[in-house]
């Protein structure tokens, strides 16, 4: 019996070289696919893409002639009815196609030494590895315990998705960075269309009040000939009509024989003669001239021509301008300063750029917003966050967002002091037991240091400028303080029980006392200058003159005539209302009649130590409860509370007297950690 064997010899074909030669257009050189390349298959039974065919047929005349020749041999081909769809597919392509890409697609890559070994990879390690070669582990011979690893042909096939995936996104910002420029483009135009519409609209006005004043002049100079002219015609009739009556009298008068007539005739004619002379000069004159330089109209106008109409551009590249967005409390007003920049991110040194701002609360409710041109490349931001809470700041120029845009920041519930002066002792920079405070037109703030017998003078940052003692200060009794209309200060004293007035840097001008003070403890002045002294014991106001003179009594009833408990606190309202407070505030009449509470939910929960009006509808008044004290912002007219400032980083103990300036800025002194604090409330 003989033994056949079959020898079988594996040829490994290169895929690069295979797909050249028998999956290539050999027109266009393309790959076959089954879209626009698809392969057609001729009656000559050679192949070509679906797109060369097009083309060919697409060439003049072809059509007409009904066939077309192979491009590889140039037999004639028929060309079906329906065109080149209509050529048959050429199947053995498509499968040698459909072969490749399944063969390519099922490739397993393998050790070059270990050829029956598939490559893994680590997606921890981001490393190819053969197991045989590394003994079931990588990193150098380390366990690879709690790493991912997959066959190698995976992670090809994942990353391969990966890849596409990545260059389909990168297209798709390209395609939406050409469709912003596009658009930009197109913005473009029409804003040019619009400032040539605009430009031809506003000197055509210009043309228009010129062409106006062209047809006045015009008619002035067709008045001033007419009224001439009339006068010179009228001259002329005049002349006319004398002429035609000297003919008619001299008519015949060579046939006249008498002489008598005849002289008289000739005394008549020089008469005549001799009144002919007032029609001898033009009775109007015929100058007209127009004139243009006799004033400076037409250099102005030159000048105003010049200057008129501007073209308005920016540099600005959105993308890199940035904003300084700080986080802020509640209730205070905020700013956030945006710095322009261009392509090359140089600075802007001009505004007027239409910058868009939106300011919302993480509620999704818009805040109310102000922009300021500085006109200088910055815009100034300006907002008031009226909650706590987070919030967004959305900035856009152009239409377009700019860096880090919205701006996300948290108004925090929290209002915290800008500055912080003073501790317990008795050197310069020390207090003992304060009690009030006042401040005056310029800013000084005055601290009745009441422990040390003396009045600190402080500056706007609470920098110390002086103190002095004596007058007013006698026996540690101060403890009430005001600023007056005239640029004085008035010192309340409950131990001696005056009134003292001093200059701004301690010189006394003038002091005085009532008979019936018992227990005065507070003061305030009006807007005309009336002094109003509260006493504690008496439970009344004392309402004096500048010059201590009494003008009335006030008996401090609540509604239903009840008295008040004790009276510490005074102040004047904006049209001289009377604020008191004790564990709530009482507003009264100039002439002493009841108006009403402020805040009546919260009274008789704690005590007030200060009170305030700022002459911008506010009462400032600081408010301790048990542990808790803060500084309470009212409304005056409806009395509700606003807010508190609750200094949470530097808790206030025992807060005192309280007063504001100008600029929404209240100093409160803070009896039990003796030191005063400012705070920004607005």
């Amino acid at each position: 019996m003989m033994t056949t064997s079959t020898l079988v010899e594996t040829v490994s074909i290169n895929y690069e070289d295979f797909n050249e030669s028998f999956l290539t257009c050999s027109t266009c050189l393309c790959t076959y696919d089954s879209q626009e390349h698809a392969p057609k298959l001729l009656s000559c039974s050679h192949s070509a893409c679906k797109s060369c065919l097009e083309r060919i047929v697409a060439a003049t005349g072809v059509r007409d002639a009904g066939s077309f020749r192979c491009p590889i041999c140039r037999e004639t081909i028929p060309l079906p009815r329906t065109g080149i769809s209509g050529l048959p597919p050429s199947f053995l392509i498509n499968q040698l196609v459909d072969l490749m890409s399944r063969q390519r697609r099922e490739v397993v890559p393998r050790c070059s030494t270990h050829t029956s070994q598939e490559l893994l990879f680590c997606e921890s390690c981001d490393c190819v590895f053969c197991s045989t070669c590394t003994g079931g582990s990588h990193e150098n011979g380390n366990g690879s315990y709690g790493h991912t690893v997959i066959p190698f042909s995976t992670a090809i096939k994942r990353m391969s998705e990966i890849l596409l995936y990545k260059a389909n996104l990168c297209i798709e910002k390209l395609n939406a960075a050409a469709e912003n420029v596009n658009g930009e483009v197109g913005k473009l135009d029409q804003n040019v269309d619009h400032s040539f519409e605009l430009i031809n609209r506003t000197f055509q006005e210009i043309i228009n009040t010129v062409e106006k004043r062209r047809q006045e002049v015009l008619r002035m100079v067709k008045k001033i000939r007419d009224e001439k002219k009339q006068v010179l015609l009228d001259q002329l009739s005049m002349i006319q009509a004398e002429k035609s009556k000297v003919e008619q009298e001299c008519h015949g008068l060579q046939h006249q024989v008498e002489v008598r007539d005849i002289t008289k005739k000739i005394s008549e004619l020089n008469e005549k003669i001799d009144s002919v002379k007032n029609f001898m000069d033009p009775r109007e004159n015929a100058f007209i001239k127009y004139e243009h330089l006799h004033n400076s109209a037409f250099s102005e106008i030159e000048a105003a021509l010049n200057v008129f109409g501007r073209i308005k551009t920016s540099k600005t590249f959105p993308a890199l301008c940035s904003a300084d967005v700080k986080n802020t409390s509640a209730h205070l007003l905020s700013c956030s300063l945006l710095q322009t920049v261009d392509y090359h991110g140089s600075l802007q040194s001009a505004g007027g750029d239409p910058v868009v701002i939106q300011l919302f609360h993480e509620s999704n409710e818009e805040v109310y917003t102000q922009l300021f041109d500085q006109d200088d490349g910055t815009y100034s931001i300006k907002y008031t966050p009226e909650q706590p809470g987070v919030y967004r700041l959305h900035i856009s120029i152009f239409g377009r967002s700019i860096k880090n845009s919205p701006y996300q920041f948290i108004a925090s519930e929290h209002i915290n002091p800008i500055v912080c002066f003073g501790s317990t002792g008795t050197e310069d920079e020390h207090f003992l037991q304060p009690a009030a405070v006042a401040i005056n037109k310029t800013g000084h703030v005055f601290v009745l240091d009441t422990g040390n017998s003396r009045i600190k003078v402080l500056g706007q940052s609470l920098e110390i400028l002086q103190h002095f003692l004596g007058d007013g200060l006698e026996e540690r009794g101060g403890t009430g303080i005001a600023v007056t209309p005239s640029d004085s200060l008035l010192v309340i004293n409950w131990r001696t029980r005056y009134v003292t007035e001093l200059n701004f840097d301690g010189m006394l001008v003038s002091r005085f006392t009532h008979l019936d003070f018992v227990e005065p403890l507070s003061l305030a002045v009006n807007s005309k200058g009336e002094i109003l002294v509260v006493d504690n014991s008496l439970k009344c106001v004392f309402v004096l003159d500048p010059c201590g003179k009494l003008l009335r009594r006030i008996e401090l009833k609540r509604g239903g005539g009840r008295n008040s408990k004790y009276v510490s606190l005074i102040a004047a309202g904006p049209q001289d209302e009377i604020m008191v407070a004790d564990s709530h505030i009482q507003v009264f009449s100039p002439r002493g009649e009841f108006l009403r509470e402020i805040y009546p939910e919260g009274k008789s929960r704690g005590h007030f130590g200060g009170i305030t009006y700022d002459n911008k509808g506010h009462v400032l008044a600081t408010h301790s409860d048990k542990n808790k004290h803060y500084i309470q912002v009212f409304n005056f007219i409806s009395g509700q509370l606003l807010y508190c400032i609750d200094s949470a980083d530097a808790k206030l103990k025992r807060p005192a007297g309280l007063a504001v300036d100008d600029n929404f800025h209240v100093v409160v002194v803070d009896l039990g950690n003796d030191c005063v604090k400012k705070y920004r409330y607005k």
